[in-house]
């Protein structure tokens, strides 16, 4: 075994072990899973001769130097925290595979022309904090100043600010406007993850290029109002079923998502949740109230106002036909991020170079690199394939395809000087 893979082996496993919540592993965002994360990671790269570092939302940096410190710096980075009994690889594959990589390249004798740091970003999953790259958005100033007292942790009921100052972070230096990075002193950001989704399985490849990254329109509180009625006493013409009209509803949302398709456009939904209210519904009565979420994706911003306006239309259109209301309600928009292509380039060549086989694709799922791609830093990033899918206690990349994503990164980073 190579001296990377026994770290990122060693890193994995402590990883673990520390963080074990069965059936998964659980890294709460602004948790003591996620704090412990960061400190394995921090002593990886102080052994490496890194300079370790935290910006005041907490996110850390770990600096190999280069020649010219004054240079604009390339970062590798991704988060460390997962979801509720999630897998050992999302996110904190990307933070290892950055220190791996180095430390490739430093046995190898090879000193970067500026420094490569390695940033362990804060909270990304939106499970813990209900806003989209909350450590990412932070750390250039971009969170909104009420969101740090409105925003909670969803198992503890704290403000973001509550469990940044606890950490040792200055939330009242962001509310004020502080903005830890600067995009200027950033040359590049790179970010390895695992795939969350079969694509790389399915094709039979280790790794992949992504493209770019799908924005988003979420819909948290899309409400349908309808009239509860007797099963059996009330005919049809005088219903106003609030089931009925939701299934009609969401078989709009899949003929918006066909005709997408046969236009080839990129464009996913998804309906997450949907339910009537437990304390009123009952199987002899009509249901008088639905509640669901959407999420609508596409790497294109205009798809998704399109898509918007279609299904607020089709929301009016059934409303008045069955006589309920169907409020999708307001939503937020994660814009798409595009990402460089000479650094899809870059990783292209080095993977052709040893013989790695890489599939260019788009990822269907958000990630901190759009937060950088928006600042306008060359941004990329590098899928690692894996079976079973993420956001489960089943995630299970295997290490050759952690390797080989680790060489097309290191050679990369070569290249780039």
């Amino acid at each position: 075994m190579t001296p990377e893979m026994a770290l990122a082996t060693d890193l994995f496993a402590r990883l673990r072990e520390a963080s074990a919540d069965p059936p998964g592993v659980t890294r709460a965002a602004f948790g003591e899973g996620e704090a412990r994360a960061h400190d394995f990671a921090a002593q990886a790269a102080r052994d490496l001769g890194m300079a370790i570092s935290h910006d005041i939302a907490g996110n850390q940096y770990m600096t190999w130097p280069g020649r010219d410190r004054a240079a604009p710096r390339i970062v590798i980075g991704s988060h460390m925290d997962t979801v509720r009994h999630g897998g050992n690889f999302d996110g904190a594959a990307g933070v290892i595979a950055g220190l791996a990589a180095i430390r490739a390249l430093r046995d190898a004798g090879f000193v970067p022309e500026q420094d490569i740091v390695v940033m362990a970003i804060r909270a990304e999953e939106v499970v813990w904090f209900p806003t989209p790259y909350c450590g990412s958005r932070m750390a250039f100033g971009l969170l909104a100043p009420g969101d740090y007292d409105e925003v909670t942790r969803s198992d503890t009921g704290r403000s973001l600010a509550e469990h940044i100052r606890e950490a040792g972070g200055d939330p009242d230096a962001l509310k004020a406007g502080a903005r830890p990075l600067d995009p200027a002193g950033l040359r590049n950001f790179i970010e390895v993850h695992i795939e969350q989704g079969p694509t790389l399985e399915q094709t039979d490849h280790p790794v992949g290029i992504v493209t770019g990254i799908r924005g988003n329109l979420r819909y948290r509180h899309c409400a349908i109002t309808g009239q509860y009625a007797h099963a059996g006493a009330v005919s049809r013409a005088y219903r106003h079923d609030a089931v009925l009209a939701g299934v009609e509803f969401v078989s709009r949302v899949e003929r918006l998502w066909d005709q997408n398709d046969a236009a080839g456009r990129d464009f996913v939904a998804t309906i997450g949740e949907f339910w009537t209210d437990p304390q009123m519904h009952g199987i002899t009565k009509v249901p008088g109230e639905v509640r669901f979420t959407m999420d609508l994706r596409s790497l294109d911003n205009a798809i998704l106002e399109d898509a918007d306006a279609a299904l607020r239309a089709a929301a009016a259109e059934i409303s008045a036909r069955r006589g309920v209301a169907i409020d999708p309600g307001a939503h937020t928009n994660a814009p798409p991020a595009q990402l460089d292509p000479a650094l899809q380039q870059a990783f292209a060549e080095s993977a052709r170079a040893q013989g790695i086989a890489a599939h260019a694709m788009p990822s269907g799922a958000g990630h901190d690199c759009a937060t950088f791609a928006w600042q306008g830093i060359a941004s990329g990033m590098l899928f690692i394939r894996n079976q079973n899918g993420s956001h489960n206690p089943d995630e299970d990349m295997r290490m050759a395809d952690f390797e080989a994503a680790v060489r097309v990164l290191a050679d990369a980073l070569r290249r780039l000087g």
